[in-house]
């Protein structure tokens, strides 16, 4: 849709409108107030109304409770303060749980569904009046890295939500290729310093945007809401971090999607602030990014590992099925082979205590290993880490042309997941607990 700009336009607040209670027809005391509504106006709603109408208002002596209960999950926390995602599907400050405006004891949820809320007052609001508005139920939002609130449309009805001027050009002739207007979080802004907080005026009417009205409901305010995988700040510092650890899976089935190697070097860099000892930099990472040598490599393991199997006298029956299971990381577009460097270790002389000396790097490998995993999942990468480099170090350092101190440590395959990981079984963290 190309923008269309008008001269100007009014904006009023609706006065007369009683106290709202469960059940009332919230279009009717609309119209009874007589707002002087006409085609192409806009009524912008304050979504607490819409609640009261329809009994949204639910006994809860712990606020807190009801918020767990409206919440799907937790985008940030700081103390109480709880950013969530509601089951409306809306990102805000305590699920939008209203104690204000409500009697004690009780809260106001949001509407179950906005954008259905609207479209009933708009139907409403033609059969008593015979005029085409456009309906926005309204909410108050805070907003990252703004301070203050505003209120921003959380349903809308006959009226176009947004405004996508990709594909046009400004007024100096350059084109727009990310410009996409929220129109219906305009007009509640509009609204929302005409209705006032305190000042009982839920609704107000735009006038002079005709060109914002349709004659059908539309998309609704729904259509506002970023989708996950368009979301770069879908979590909070730590709770993104807890996320990446939580939802990192082994991936072992990958789309033709090129990895970028700047998000492997990224991950690489999280690696390397993994614990060490001595003040050690025991990690190094291959990466095999052309298929060549992904292939020279496979190719010279898989051979091994058939001479080791005929070794110990597996059929060839067994031999196929065994090697089959290396699959992983032939198909993935990109694999990394992490090393282990004893570089700055310590000499004791006996076994116990220069054991336990490659015990303390083989650790700290390991918890490199982690970080790289985590950091490729935050970076929206699949990846699978599998042992068989361990089992052929002198066959893999002498195909990637390694030192003979760079002890390989598994291959990671990296890339885009080509489907959703199954859900991840349950586990009680108190049976991996002992207390002391």
């Amino acid at each position: 849709m190309s923008q269309e700009t008008a001269e100007g336009y009014r904006v009023w607040a609706v006065p007369g409108i009683p106290e709202v209670a469960p059940g009332d027809d919230l279009a009717k005391l609309i119209a009874a107030a007589e707002p002087g509504l006409a085609d192409g106006d806009v009524l912008l709603v304050t979504s607490k109304v819409v609640s009261k109408a329809e009994g949204r208002i639910v006994e809860a002596t712990d606020r807190e409770a009801a918020i767990d209960a409206e919440t799907v999950r937790v985008v940030a926390r700081r103390g109480a303060l709880r950013i969530v995602e509601n089951r409306q599907g809306l990102v805000m400050a305590a699920a939008g749980v209203d104690a204000s405006n409500t009697a004690a004891g009780t809260v106001l949820l949001l509407p179950e569904d906005p954008d259905a809320s609207a479209r009933a007052i708009r139907s409403g609001l033609r059969d008593a009046l015979g005029v085409n508005v456009g309906v926005v139920v309204t909410d108050t939002f805070g907003r990252p890295w703004r301070a203050g609130l505003t209120d921003v449309a959380i349903g809308a009805a006959g009226v176009r939500v947004v405004d996508d001027l990709r594909g046009g050009a400004d007024a100096q002739g350059n084109p727009l290729s990310a410009t996409v207007v929220a129109t219906a979080d305009e007009l509640a802004a509009a609204g929302d310093l005409v209705k006032g907080k305190a000042a009982g005026l839920p609704v107000a009417v735009v006038r002079g945007l005709p060109q914002l009205v349709a004659e059908e409901d539309g998309e609704g305010a729904r259509a506002l809401v970023r989708d996950a995988r368009d979301d770069m700040f879908r979590l909070g510092t730590s709770e993104a971090v807890r996320e990446a650890v939580t939802q990192r899976r082994t991936i072992r089935a990958f789309t033709d999607e090129p990895v970028d190697p700047g998000a492997v070097r990224r991950a690489v860099a999280a690696a390397v602030t993994a614990p060490a000892p001595h003040h050690t930099t025991p990690w190094r990472f291959v990466l095999l990014e052309s298929a060549r040598s992904r292939t020279e490599l496979l190719d010279a393991m898989r051979d091994a590992w058939i001479a080791d199997l005929r070794r110990d006298g597996k059929s060839e029956e067994s031999i196929t099925k065994r090697v089959r299971r290396g699959d992983v990381l032939r198909n993935a577009p990109y694999l990394v082979v992490p090393c282990l460097v004893m570089d700055g270790s310590h000499t004791y002389g006996d076994a116990r205590r220069d054991g336990a000396e490659r015990e303390m790097f083989v650790v700290a490998a390991g918890a490199g290993v982690q970080n790289f995993l985590v950091a490729l999942a935050g970076e929206r990468l699949g990846s699978a880490w599998v042992s068989s480099t361990m089992f052929c170090r002198d066959v893999v350092r002498e195909v990637l042309g390694l030192p003979e101190g760079w002890d390989p440590m598994g291959a990671v395959a990296v890339g885009h997941p080509a489907q959703e990981p199954k859900p991840r079984a349950e586990r009680d963290a108190g049976a991996f607990i002992e207390v002391r």
